[in-house]
């Protein structure tokens, strides 16, 4: 996810102008405490509320108070108004977050976590989120969970209706050790598929790279962590220092990530330049531009339909820049940039604030990235996470190296 963080201080408080609809919530009212006890206000502009809405809102409240069949309590009430605010604008990034999810969301993956061991995708055009990968070795792998299944439950819960990854991936993580039952839907094979897994620690390397014959350097690129840059750079002066003649980047079933991270990635490859920029609905842009400093070698991207967001940040850079030859099927189709707000309470909301834009000034939401040359990987692989390719039928991978054998000098 690409976000910036940020404290938002008093997220209700809005501006009040001349004319002003306020509702007050007294204690006896709202508490039931004693006359004196102070008062809480909510502050709205006349010209912006209807007063219809402010008496449905009370209206909705006593309803539920009175004839909900459990006791209700009025911190759960306010707090699932909150939710709703974020929820009425419906956009699938926008977000709030409890305390314990804001909590689990900070979580910095590049080294461990409590979970079942899977990659997933933004939410789908249907809001569905999708499998990219159970890595190798994790519980998910093991009970038999496949890419592109379809996360229905989390312990009987349906999340269908979550409009972020990350609230399920709350949902899956625990306590080591403990129990997680989960229900899939496999478009695959047309049927709903129920799993119970064991959550166990995960260790996550986001980096791998080797040289390839013919002295083609590889690297894959599984996440835009938090100190992928730093890795990228060791990862690819090591390859450097072999002698390489070109170089591989992988960033098919990449989800995305940090935005700063990607930024100075693209900034090591690229020549002085414009990256990427970004765009508000003010009309405010923010550029990031590279040095000087470029790779002089040969380059092949490799991309797919789970290359997303910051992995098309880096796909639009290159192929702009005609810097580097796209390889594989078209791109995610993610183009907007999120900022988390952390709140008093240490809850928190994301907000998407922002669109962004390739240096040729091409906003990719919704749309993706086509590749230069596009290859599809044999029908029997549809469903098959990239790590798990047998390496000599990962036609993708065979054409990039075609590729940059022919540039090579």
């Amino acid at each position: 996810m690409i976000r910036n963080k940020k404290l938002l201080v008093g997220m209700i408080s809005l501006v009040v102008v001349t004319a002003v609809i306020t509702f007050s919530v007294t204690a006896l009212a709202f508490f039931g405490w004693n006359y004196f006890s102070p008062s809480y206000k909510i502050s709205f502009d006349s010209k912006k509320v209807s007063l219809e809405n402010i008496n449905k809102f009370n209206q909705v409240r006593k309803i539920l108070e009175t004839n909900f069949y459990q006791d209700v309590k009025e911190d759960t009430l306010l707090e699932g108004a909150v939710a709703g605010m974020a929820e009425s604008l419906k956009d699938p990034y926008t977000v709030y977050f409890t305390k314990e999810q804001m909590q689990m969301f900070n979580e910095d993956i590049a080294g461990s976590y409590v979970g079942i061991g899977i990659s997933i995708s933004p939410p789908d055009e249907n809001g569905l989120i999708s499998v990219v990968e159970p890595f190798e070795g994790s519980p998910a792998q093991k009970a038999g969970v496949k890419q592109g299944d379809k996360i229905v439950k989390v312990d009987d819960r349906d999340v269908t209706g979550l409009k972020d990854e990350n609230l399920v991936v709350n949902m899956i993580r625990g306590k080591e050790d403990t129990n997680v039952k989960i229900t899939f839907y496999r478009p695959s094979e047309g049927r709903y598929i129920e799993l119970e897994m064991v959550r166990k620690n995960i260790k996550i390397e986001n980096i791998k790279s080797e040289v390839l014959p013919g002295g083609i350097g590889y690297i894959k690129l599984i996440k835009f962590d938090a100190e992928i840059a730093n890795y990228f750079k060791d990862h690819l002066d090591k390859l450097l220092g072999k002698g390489i003649k070109g170089l591989i980047i992988d960033v098919r079933d990449n989800p995305g990530g940090r935005y700063d991270q990607v930024v100075a990635i693209a900034d090591r490859l690229l020549p002085k330049g414009k990256i990427v920029y970004t765009e508000d609905k003010y009309k405010n842009q923010r550029i990031e531009y590279s040095d000087e400093k470029e790779l002089n070698l040969p380059m092949v991207l490799l991309v797919n339909g789970n290359s997303a967001s910051a992995s098309e940040i880096l796909a639009g850079a290159l192929k702009d820049f005609k810097k580097g030859t796209l390889v594989g099927t078209k791109t995610f189709g993610k183009g907007l940039v999120q900022t988390d707000f952390l709140l008093n309470d240490g809850s928190g909301i994301k907000v998407t604030i922002a669109r962004y834009f390739t240096p040729s000034g091409v906003c990719i939401q919704g749309i993706g990235i086509v590749p230069d040359v596009e290859v599809q990987l044999p029908d029997k692989y549809k469903n098959v996470p990239v790590s798990q390719l047998p390496r000599a039928e990962d036609s993708q991978l065979t054409k990039a190296v075609e590729v940059i054998k022919g540039q090579i000098q």
